[in-house]
């Protein structure tokens, strides 16, 4: 799949793409920064604050691993400078019982990046990629109201809040919405 760039409306020029292993590898130190700044900003995504670079980067090089052996897709947003802006994964490996379904996973925007459409490419792509490794139906979850609106916009649906899921990067307990989407 080629890169996409964003509309000229936007108020930068961003490409998504879809990245191999030695690809990831190489946009590690801008993919980590992207993480810091996401939970530095307070977005519930798996790590809590303060998150240093060296543990970032592990994360990367793992998710690198696992694009190596085929369990996940990598999409990368970068502008025109090649600065990682935002980025989703899809992860491909489920249990044996569940073949046709995947997971899209760490869907981040770059604080300064954000409300330009970003967000939307990456998971209209993140939708394309997924059905093209034959997946007819994704599942996410998110603690952040302004990536449901837009989950809901992209015709996901809202599956229910589980109460307390998970914490917010400073330790307080947060909720958390499901959504699926059907591809077919």
């Amino acid at each position: 799949m080629q890169a996409r760039r964003l509309s000229e409306n936007s108020s930068m020029a961003v490409w998504v793409r879809l990245v191999n292993a030695a690809q990831a590898r190489e946009l590690t130190p801008g993919l980590a920064g992207l993480l810091m700044d996401c939970v530095e900003g307070g977005a519930s995504v798996s790590f809590m604050a303060p998150l240093d670079r060296e543990k970032a980067e592990a994360f990367w090089l793992g998710v690198a691993d696992g694009v190596a052996a085929g369990e996940r897709l990598l999409l990368v947003a970068e502008d025109d400078e090649g600065r990682v802006v935002g980025t989703v994964q899809v992860v491909l490996r489920q249990p044996e019982n569940q073949p046709h379904r995947a997971d899209v996973s760490k869907m981040l925007v770059h604080r300064a990046a954000r409300r330009q459409g970003i967000g939307e490419k990456l998971m209209r792509m993140a939708e394309d990629v997924a059905f093209l490794a034959r997946k007819t139906l994704l599942v996410l979850d998110t603690a952040s109201v302004d990536a449901e609106r837009l989950y809901e916009r992209l015709e996901w649906v809202r599956v229910g809040v589980v109460p307390g899921f998970a914490l917010l990067p400073n330790g307080l307990p947060c909720d958390t919405c499901f959504y699926y989407k059907w591809l077919v």
